[in-house]
């Protein structure tokens, strides 16, 4: 029961002190592959790894990060959203974030997740 209240604890701190993050569909963007710029607010800290759930699914996919700093997936088929993204920080900082971008996303649109 203690562990339990701990670690709920944790995640609440944790979640209050989620820095601000938003997600840029990039060019090159369609249905089978996506390519963002994400801006994490975070001092100190950057992205680790990105994952994204399509719409449907429970699968976590992985997004490798390119040269340029951008985060890409490339998919055999089209991709299904609303997306949700689920990230950890260089200093452990995990956030999942459920319904950020919509299925018809356009690229060069900057999605925030909400409050």
């Amino acid at each position: 029961m203690m562990l339990t209240a701990a670690a709920l604890a944790a995640l609440f701190v944790g979640a209050m002190c989620a820095a601000p993050v938003e997600f840029t569909v990039e060019k090159g963007s369609d249905e089978k592959n996506l390519t963002l710029s994400i801006k994490y607010n975070k001092e100190g800290d950057s992205m680790a790894e990105v994952e994204l759930k399509e719409h449907g699914s429970n699968e976590w996919l992985a997004l490798k990060k390119n040269g340029d700093g951008v985060w890409e997936i490339k998919s055999d088929k089209p991709l299904k959203g609303p997306f949700n993204f689920c990230f950890v920080s260089e200093k452990g900082m995990r956030n999942v974030f459920d319904d950020v971008m919509p299925a018809n996303f356009k690229v060069g649109t900057t999605y925030k997740p909400e409050e």
